[in-house]
C-alpha cells in the first residue's frame, strides 16, 4: 500500500507541473508543443539521473525511487499527449513539424537519459 501511495503523490506532482509548464510554453498560435517537449526531456534527464543514483551504490532507496523515478517522472513526462500532438500535425498536413518534433523528442530524450546517468557516474 505505500508503494501505490508512493506513485500517486509523485504521479499527481509531475502531472501538475507538466500542465503548468505546458500552459506555460504551448504555444497555441503556432500550435507547436514546446511545453510538452521541454517537460518529456526534462523528465528525461531526471530518471536518467535519478536511475543512476539508485543503481550508484543504491544512493535512493526503493521508496525514493518509487516516488521519483515511476511517479514523479511517470507523471510528469507524457507519451499520450506527444501521440496526440502528433496526431494533430499529421492531420493539418504539417508532415515537417511532425517529423522535426518525432525525431527531436527521441534524438533528445534518449539523449538526456544518457546525460543524466552519465552526470551521477
Amino acid at each position: 500500500m505505500k508503494q501505490l501511495l508512493l506513485v500517486f503523490l509523485g504521479g499527481g506532482f509531475g502531472s501538475v507541473l507538466r500542465f503548468i509548464i505546458g500552459k506555460w510554453l504551448n504555444n497555441t498560435e503556432t500550435g507547436i508543443p514546446y511545453g510538452t517537449f521541454a517537460a518529456n526531456i526534462i523528465g528525461s534527464l531526471l530518471i536518467g539521473i535519478i536511475l543512476g543514483l539508485a543503481a550508484k551504490n543504491e544512493t535512493l532507496s526503493q521508496s525514493q525511487t518509487l516516488l521519483l523515478a515511476t511517479g514523479f517522472c511517470g507523471g510528469f513526462t507524457t507519451f499520450s499527449t506527444f501521440a496526440y500532438e502528433n496526431h494533430v500535425f499529421l492531420k493539418s498536413g504539417d508532415f515537417m513539424s511532425f517529423a522535426i518534433y518525432t525525431v527531436a523528442s527521441f534524438v533528445v530524450g534518449f539523449l538526456a537519459v544518457f546525460l543524466g546517468m552519465w552526470l551521477v557516474k
